[in-house]
């Protein structure tokens, strides 16, 4: 079988994008585009995989991956010239698949039986039937059901407009006949570019048999370029994710709400709620309920764990049987143990909370150990920073701690002790004792309000 070599082709400015940014970084999923190319063509085991950039360098340095060949096209001058860029960085041997980095929907089993034509001489193009071809290039097939050639949409005629089957622009063929007919292409169309395209016809004038493979599915063949069309892509790569999910056994309120911007791996009799994000790597284990509109980022979710409405989760652990929110705040490096509560407008950042632990209201706190059964009061905040450094609060088990507390960091409070409401701690508690602040309440009769003018 001859080696296998793709070129991405990324040069396009994509002026419809109206953007700075270059067209293949604008993300799809949370992942620049390109991004969802690559992982594609790293999973087809190739031998060599360039990356065919434009002017400046922010597509380069987006991906500093030590495996991507890179190749510069400037001025861009169409897809015939980006290719060619890319073959003079690859070998002259082989077979070489055609993809474009704003267009990132294709299968890798879809683009290996591409490749097996290719691999057996053949040029191979990857086509969709869409309801509505505007903007595409459409193929042409002779009398006997052949392709004949590929027009673009600029060049087509009316009866040539009609014709549904389009052309992705994907293709594979061997790399020496790429090479040949590039040689060949000219700029003489009314976009003044080289167009990959007319390497259609100089197969079919040649011989080689031209074989196309329609996708299964035509979101393989979209690609993006205009924010409509990305926003458009988004809704249906994320409905394609929801109807993998509910097949799965996971029960979505509302399949058209919700967001996977990475991975979501799902135990048995999962509920999500509308308007749910998932980003990064989430894991939620059986019997997990979440409430509409969280965030959870990089977070596993232990089994029977409640996340209510609004809630946001960044890189945690939280046990079984855990109740969040509505409107908690998890941040990063927190350890949540089994049957934890983490209530309303509750804070935790860089802590650890054991077994049956709760602060339940609108409370602080950060850079803590807390041990079993610990109750931490509303209003209590970890005074962890000090201006310069951060430091370490120690709550040892079973401790209750009073509303409106502040804990001064670095400092322990024993086991099984006790804070008086509004006391504030700058000093290590002993265990079993009760720590509170000596207050004075003065009482003034006949005392006036003062009042406005």
């Amino acid at each position: 079988m001859p080696p296998l070599q793709i070129a991405i082709l990324a040069a396009g400015k994509g002026k419809r994008m109206h953007s700075a940014r270059p067209k293949v970084l604008h993300t799809l999923a949370g992942k620049p585009l390109l991004a969802h190319v690559l992982a594609t063509a790293r999973a087809m085991n190739a031998r060599a995989i360039c990356v065919v950039e434009g002017a400046g360098d922010d597509v380069r340095r987006a991906f500093p991956d030590s495996d991507i060949v890179w190749a510069r096209q400037d001025p861009p001058r169409g897809t015939g010239d980006a290719l060619r860029c890319a073959l003079e960085k690859l070998p002259a041997d082989g077979v070489t698949l055609v993809m474009f980095g704003a267009d990132p929907m294709a299968r890798v089993a879809t683009l290996e039986r591409l490749v097996e034509h290719a691999n057996r001489g053949a040029l191979s193009l990857l086509t969709v039937d869409l309801d509505d071809p505007t903007g595409y290039g459409r193929i042409v097939r002779a009398a006997d059901g052949t392709v004949a050639a590929i027009v673009e949409q600029t060049e087509a005629t009316s009866e040539q407009k009609a014709i549904r089957e389009i052309n992705t622009g994907v293709m594979a063929a061997p790399t020496s006949a790429f090479a040949r007919w590039l040689g060949e292409v000219r700029a003489d169309n009314s976009s003044g570019e080289y167009f990959l395209t007319d390497v259609i016809a100089m197969a079919v004038r040649d011989g080689i048999h031209v074989h196309t493979t329609t996708a299964p599915d035509p979101i393989e063949g979209l690609g993006v370029n205009s924010r409509r069309e990305l926003a458009e892509l988004e809704r249906r790569h994320q409905r394609q994710q929801a109807d993998a999910l509910l097949d799965a056994g996971v029960t979505l309120i509302d399949p058209a709400r919700i967001d996977v911007r990475g991975s979501l791996r799902c135990g048995r009799d999962v509920t999500i709620d509308v308007g749910c994000v998932f980003e990064g790597n989430v894991s939620l284990a059986d019997n997990v309920a979440i409430g509409p509109h969280c965030v959870i980022r990089d977070a596993r979710i232990g089994a029977g764990t409640e996340i209510a409405a609004f809630s946001h989760l960044d890189s945690a652990e939280v046990g079984a049987r855990c109740r969040l929110g509505p409107y908690a705040r998890v941040r990063p490096a927190t350890t949540l143990a089994d049957e934890v509560h983490i209530g309303n407008f509750v804070e935790v950042k860089a802590s650890a909370f054991g077994a049956r632990s709760k602060a339940n209201h609108l409370a602080y706190v950060g850079d803590t150990t807390v041990g079993a059964d610990v109750n931490i009061g509303a209003g209590t905040i970890t005074c962890n920073y000090d201006g310069a450094e951060k430091h370490r609060t120690v709550i040892e088990d079973d401790v209750h701690i009073g509303s409106d507390t502040q804990l001064v960091a670095p400092v322990t409070v024993g086991r099984g002790s006790t804070i008086g409401a509004g006391t504030t701690i700058w000093k290590d508690v002993p265990p079993g004792t009760l720590a509170l602040n000596d207050k004075t309440q003065v009482t003034r009769n006949g005392w006036k309000r003062p009042r406005k003018g």
